[in-house]
């Protein structure tokens, strides 16, 4: 068993770069920014859709490595294995975190599948060991927590911020949030 620890980056405080080309890199890209992040994008050879979702942040070329100073996080998607292998360790050379997508001797962390729901985000991952069990399982969490998950946040971030006002300690706001959720019928 592998051991990982999870996170959830703040991608405000963290420099996030994505090297990539192809369905894999598009994907990676639409992700980093639904969550927020606004990575700098470098690919050797862009397709339409890919230069449409990076915008002004695309470089068309592969990154020098001057280009790495001050990154902090590198996912690499797409990219033929020398290239790859090749910025995996200039990556590691400058302390910076990187994922080379689906080759996980290369990966200082995984990328879990994905389900948000607003400010609710649920993340499944099995290590990088079946990507495709990862799916199976988000998309079974996205039938379980369809878009309403939403607002069934803000309202419990509601009442949270008007039990804090009034002075409420953490167990009285975690049985009034519980006592909210049973009472709705939120979950079976």
């Amino acid at each position: 068993m592998a051991a990982v620890i999870p996170v959830a980056l703040d991608p405000t405080h963290v420099r996030i770069a994505l090297v990539g080309q192809g369905p894999l890199a598009k994907r990676r890209l639409a992700q980093l920014l639904e969550g927020g992040a606004a990575p700098a994008v470098y690919s050797p050879e862009p397709d339409a859709e890919l230069i449409a979702l990076a915008g002004i942040a695309l470089r068309r070329a592969l990154p020098a490595p001057a280009d790495l100073e001050g990154v902090q996080v590198l996912f690499v998607v797409g990219i033929d294995d020398p290239a790859a292998e090749a910025l995996a360790r200039q990556a590691r050379v400058r302390n910076i975190l990187v994922n080379v997508e689906d080759v996980i001797p290369l990966c200082d962390f995984h990328a879990p599948s994905v389900i948000r729901r607003g400010d609710l985000l649920m993340t499944v991952s099995t290590g990088g060991r079946s990507p495709a069990l990862a799916q199976v399982l988000r998309e079974r969490l996205e039938t379980l927590f369809p878009a309403v998950w939403a607002d069934r946040l803000a309202e419990l971030a509601a009442l949270r911020d008007r039990l804090r006002a009034t002075g409420a300690k953490g167990p009285e706001v975690l049985r009034a949030c519980r006592d909210l959720i049973a009472a709705k019928g939120w979950l079976p």
